[in-house]
């Protein structure tokens, strides 16, 4: 069983603009050394345990590809503290860096995911934001030893209890994207019924405004 409400309060989301910039962060500790959570995210044979198949050349200047969802370039990358790609087209950026804890044994991950303005503008934390929770959910089970040698994250992905957790970080992003003062409460809804629609489908959308 997830404790959903454990995972949800784990990661601090923020909504930002900057210029023609608009950027959204997650942070979350895991209770791993930085070098395993590295290699949780480096490896393929590891990534498909907790995310997805992934194919391509894995170095700098490589091409990847997600099994059934976006690909892209690695632009950047410092083993094992921080690697940048382009995701789903060259404009839209993701950085992920590591560093360790105070106590030397768990590993705090900082995900910055930024995006030109006019590709929505802040409502796109909505569009994005759950898909990313539900990816740092996977890392978390992964790395702490809580998912089965065999288990398929794409079933797991369209559980009944994963779509509950889904509807729990729709709250949240919700909540982070008004407090950013960034989008009026139309333009909230709209982004609102978009994620409902994609994420947890059937939901009542007034159950998230």
């Amino acid at each position: 069983m997830i404790d959903i409400l454990e995972h949800i309060t784990a990661i601090q989301r923020q909504v930002q603009q900057t210029g023609e910039e608009v950027r959204v962060v997650l942070r979350r500790t895991y209770q791993a050394e930085v070098e395993e959570v590295w290699d949780a995210l480096t490896d393929p044979d590891r990534i498909r345990r907790w995310l997805m198949p992934i194919t391509g050349e894995l170095k700098v200047g490589g091409s990847f590809q997600l099994e059934g969802n976006a690909g892209g370039e690695i632009l950047e990358c410092e083993p094992p503290q921080r690697f940048k790609v382009n995701f789903g087209g060259p404009a839209s950026l993701v950085e992920i860096s590591l560093n360790a804890g105070q106590d030397g044994e768990s590993t705090e991950l900082k995900m910055d995911h930024s995006v030109p303005a006019d590709f929505g503008g802040a409502s796109g934390a909505l569009y994005v934001g759950p898909g990313w929770d539900g990816a740092l959910l996977g890392l978390a089970l992964y790395v702490e030893g809580k998912l089965e040698e065999h288990h398929d994250p794409q079933e797991m992905a369209n559980s009944p209890e994963v779509i509950e957790f889904n509807k729990a970080s729709i709250h949240a992003w919700t909540k982070a994207l008004r407090e950013s003062g960034l989008v009026s409460e139309d333009e909230l809804r709209a982004a609102v019924e978009a994620s409902v629609n994609q994420f947890a489908p059937g939901s009542a959308l007034d159950d998230f405004i």
